[in-house]
Parts: structure tokens; sequence; C-alpha cells
């Protein structure tokens, strides 16, 4: 009962959120991540009445399996972007652009955080200032599809942009796993080539073939299902599949081999969106099946924004020079690239600051840096501390981006309400007739 009564506390609280944030014209998703705080264990859930709240960071995370099949089906949308007819146009772009501005990101964090390093090396060890500048590289794919579907975002900008957001997180595992080995490697005094070279690359290249073995599947066996509802019902199976054959982990000669769920299901979209006739449609009505799925992942995720990170000085001011190098390496690194590849006057100028967002990839990174041992626990404190603020702001400026473009359009004032009011009005004239 409890655990029904919170997630509808939740969904509820998210709802009525995001119809003040309409008024004051900000984003949806900023709404449902500040219910999130409202509802979490620093707000209501603080009071300790089960189902009133998240009573605490291990009552959040006993919802995490909403959180996994969220982000499945957010990356099975993202690879509806990479149809062939589009890639021919942005798809070259779209691969300069993601893996020089990820790698100039790292760079830029990684040289201001090992120059907070040198000025104060005890409190703040260089393993930690180089694991930082590899989270630094990830984007928050969630929050940005968000803001394109709700403002229904069309043109060059948007075009290029979930690509790029996409790309950015393949790219971004790799640069982590490479920063993570030689952060081990300085810790330890030993180098693990496997854990630093081979790795990564396994988990990037096994997490596509195993995307793309599913997305035949899917293709194949859709095929005997001709209603609308069994379709559906056959898309969404398969995300839930994929999702969960992308948690295996195992060992083989010591190699540790682990998949990417985002890079499987976006592989998964890809193929499915390029080899069916009609995934187009299907793609909508899964959109639509959704919607209530990406409110609870994004109040959970604000339920899980850690608040207590603001309590330390020393962190809170290793925070903002992450924060801040990390916004110039994003802005900047898109700016010079897309330039350089002769991208339209709009993507050169606002493209960097739809980048800015941050959460699911970068904090499952801070997870992993607890290996580290207390250099981990610095690293995941500054990226908690930063994807709080990210998160917050990321999807406005994405929006102000999108609109500086020209590819939002304002919202008119009929409602869908409205709108199904003058279609039965219709109707019913005709059967008078």
């Amino acid at each position: 009962m409890e655990t029904l009564l919170t997630l509808s506390v939740a969904l509820f609280l998210g709802l009525m959120l995001s119809r003040l944030a309409k008024l004051v014209k900000l984003p949806a998703v900023t709404a449902y991540l500040v219910a999130g705080i409202l509802v979490g264990p620093y707000c209501l859930g603080a009071f300790g009445i089960e189902g009133l709240g998240f009573t605490s960071m291990e009552n959040v995370e006993s919802f995490s399996l909403i959180g996994d099949v969220a982000l499945g089906f957010i990356a099975f949308s993202i690879g509806n972007e990479f149809r062939l007819a589009q890639l021919k146009k942005t798809g070259k772009q779209a691969t300069v652009i993601g893996i020089i501005q990820a790698v100039f990101t790292t760079l830029l964090v990684d040289a201001a955080l090992i120059g907070v390093h040198l000025l104060n090396p005890e409190k703040f060890p260089l393993p930690a200032a180089l694991v930082l500048g590899a989270v630094a590289a990830a984007t928050a794919p969630a929050a940005t599809l968000m803001v394109v579907r709700q403002y229904k975002a069309k043109g060059p900008l948007t075009d290029i942009l979930l690509p790029i957001v996409a790309l950015d997180d393949a790219v971004g595992l790799v640069l982590f796993a490479v920063s993570f080995g030689v952060a081990k490697a300085l810790i330890h005094g030993k180098v693990d080539i496997l854990s630093v070279v081979l790795e990564p690359i396994l988990e990037v290249v096994l997490s596509l073939l195993l995307g793309l073995v599913m997305g035949l599947l899917f293709t194949f066996f859709e095929k005997f299902f001709h209603s609308r509802s069994k379709r559906l019902s056959m898309s969404v199976t398969f995300v839930f599949v994929t999702v969960a054959l992308s948690m295996m982990k195992f060992e083989i000669g010591g190699v540790h081999i682990a998949f990417s769920s985002l890079l499987v299901c976006m592989m998964l979209g890809t193929v499915f969106c390029n080899a069916c006739d009609f995934s187009e449609e299907l793609m909508d009505r899964v959109e639509r099946w959704t919607a209530p799925l990406y409110i609870l992942f994004f109040v959970i995720s604000g339920a899980e924004l850690e608040l207590s990170v603001f309590t330390d000085i020393a962190i809170v001011g290793i925070g903002l020079v992450y924060i801040i190098s990390r916004s110039a390496g994003k802005y900047l690194g898109a700016f010079g690239s897309s330039k350089a590849v002769k991208c339209e006057k709009n993507i050169v100028t606002y493209l960097g600051i739809t980048l800015l967002p941050q959460a699911g990839v970068a904090l499952g990174m801070a997870s992993k840096a607890h290996e580290l041992g207390d250099q981990g626990i610095i690293v995941s404190n500054i990226t908690l501390m930063a994807v709080l603020i990210y998160e917050i702001v990321g999807p406005v400026l994405t929006k102000i981006s999108l609109q500086k473009a020209g590819e939002i359009v304002p919202e008119g004032k009929v409602s869908a309400r409205e709108e199904a009011r003058k279609i039965l009005a219709e109707k019913s004239k005709k059967i008078k007739k």
C-alpha cells in the first residue's frame, strides 16, 4: 500500500507543479525534478510518514527499476533519430561534433581541476580530478528529449542535437574508463591495460552488437501482429527484455564484460526505425504510453538529489569550478567543432548550451568511482552537486536555446479539452444532418 501511495503522491505532485511551471514558462521536466525534491528525504519524506514521500535515500533507491525502464525507453526513442535518410544529412557533422566537444570538455575540466589540486593537494587528490574530467563529458539525454517533445521542437538544431547527445554518452563511457584506469594506477601504483583500453571499447562494441541483434529480432516478431495494441505490447516487451539483458555482467579470462543500457536500447530503436516501415506511427504510440513513466522517472531523479553536499564549503567550491569549466568546455567545444564542419549559424551559436544537462550516466560514473575509496566519495559528492544544478537549470536553458533558434513554435491557446469539444460538436452536427 505504501509503495502505491508514494508513487501516486509523486505522480500527482509532478503533474500539479507542471501546471505552475507552464504559468511561468518553465519546462515540465524542471517541475518534475522540483516535485522530486519536495517528496524526497529532505522535505516531505523527512516526516517519516510512509506513503507521503520518500523517507530515505534507501527508499528512493528501491524504485530504481522505474529509472532503468524509463532510461531504456528514452534511449529507444533517441534511436529513432538515427534514420538513414537523416544521417546522410547530419551524420558526419554529428559524429565530429559529438567526439570533439566531449574530448575538449574532458581536457578543459581536467586542466581546471588539476589547477585546484595543485593549490590544495591534500583536500583534492589528482585521481579525483582526472575522473571528474571524464564525468564532465556525459550529458542527460532524458532531459533534452523531454524538452524537445514537450515543445515539439523541429529544425536543424534539434535534428543534430539528439544524435550528438546519444554519441556523447558513448564517448563519455570510453573517456571515463580510461581516466578511471589511470586514477586507479595512481592510487595503487599499478597500470591495468585491460581496464584502461580493452574493457571500455568492448563495452561500447558489445552494447551496439546486442542492440543490433535485439533490433533485428524485434523487427522479425513485429511482423506477426497487425493490431496497433499488440504491436505496442510487443514494443514494450522488447524494451523490457533489452533493458534486462543490458544489465548482464560477467568475466572472461580476467576481462570484465558489461553493457551500457543506453547504447543497447538506442541501437534497438535505430535498427527498428530503419527496418520497419510503420516505425514512426508505433514510436508515437510508445511515446504516449510512456508519459506517466517519464514523469515518475524525473520525480524520483529529483528525490535522489543529495542536498547535503552543500554543507561542505570545499566541495561547493570545487563543484563550482567543475560546473564553470564543464559549461565552458561544452559551449566552446560545440561552437568550434560545429563551425569547423560548417553547420548553420543557429547550430554554432546555440548547440553548446543545449548540451549542459547532466544526470543518469554521470551518476552511474560517480557510483563506479566509489571503488577509489575516499577519493571516489569526493567525485560522487561533486557530481551530485553539479547534477542538482544542471538538472534544474539545464532544461530551461535548452528551451531558451531552441526558442532563440526558432525551432519552438509558440503554443496556441486552444487546449486539448477544447479541441475535443470541437470534434464532438462537429460530429453532432453531422448526425443531425
